[in-house]
């Protein structure tokens, strides 16, 4: 039978667990010794995972210390095994060389032009509709391109929450929404309407800027921008939301 210790973070209430808050709240609210802690995984006789970690911190002097000492010398702390500080070790590595590595873009898109080149050739010979979303950077620089649905578009197959919940996670300044018509006609349908005003207004309560939703055709595109329709959706719920 496995014995089970008091102090381990299963028998834990499961909001004060470190990896659910992590899940809940965001790994930005855990303390340095809670995300170690889930580095960690298990603790020692009568401590906790949290409680190793912190008496690590401590007799280390600080986070800064798992990087400096050598593998060797925090394997010889109470509790630190050779696999816990190799765990710790790749995840100090990895932290840095995310920091080194650049933002990869897919280019720049500046206009409704520059979008309808950009996705001309893969869209205008499709034989079923997609929808696609481009996220931006502050500079127009695109971060990812997604498709949202594929056939007919319709409001059950745009989640206005979810695609703008996308760009938020991937820290996108802004988005550009594009589907193709295969008829090569670029006229907007009500339903397109609908959508457009749907997405400006979950952009605006989410506070990531919808920039224009494209309909691309036969060497021919309709651009909600050019024609004033983003700008007027976003008048229209800024209005609305000053009188509530």
């Amino acid at each position: 039978m496995k014995k089970v210790y008091e102090h381990a973070i299963a028998n834990w209430p499961e909001d004060e667990r470190p990896r659910e808050k992590l899940f809940r709240n965001g790994a930005e609210q855990l303390s340095n010794a809670e995300l170690l802690a889930i580095l960690l995984r298990t603790g020692v006789r009568g401590m906790s995972a949290v409680d190793l970690a912190r008496n690590i911190l401590q007799s280390l002097g600080g986070l800064r210390h798992l990087e400096l000492w050598d593998a060797e010398d925090l394997a010889r702390i109470r509790g630190l095994s050779l696999a816990k500080v190799a765990q710790i070790k790749a995840a100090i590595e990895l932290g840095k060389r995310i920091l080194q590595e650049p933002k990869r873009t897919l280019g720049e898109v500046y206009s409704a032009q520059q979008v309808f080149s950009y996705l001309l050739p893969r869209m205008r010979d499709l034989k079923r509709e997609r929808f696609v979303a481009i996220f931006v950077n502050s500079r127009k620089q695109i971060l990812k391109e997604s498709t949202v649905s594929e056939g007919t578009l319709t409001s059950s197959s745009v989640y206005p929450r979810e695609i703008l919940g996308e760009g938020y996670r991937i820290g996108a300044a802004a988005v550009v929404f594009a589907h193709n018509h295969p008829s090569g006609s670029v006229e907007p349908s009500p339903e397109d309407r609908r959508i457009t005003k749907e997405l400006v207004i979950a952009g605006e309560m989410m506070q990531l800027n919808v920039l224009d939703h494209l309909i691309i055709g036969e060497n021919a595109y309709f651009s909600f921008a050019e024609e004033g329709q983003i700008d007027r959706y976003r008048q229209e719920i800024r209005a609305f939301l000053s009188r509530m």
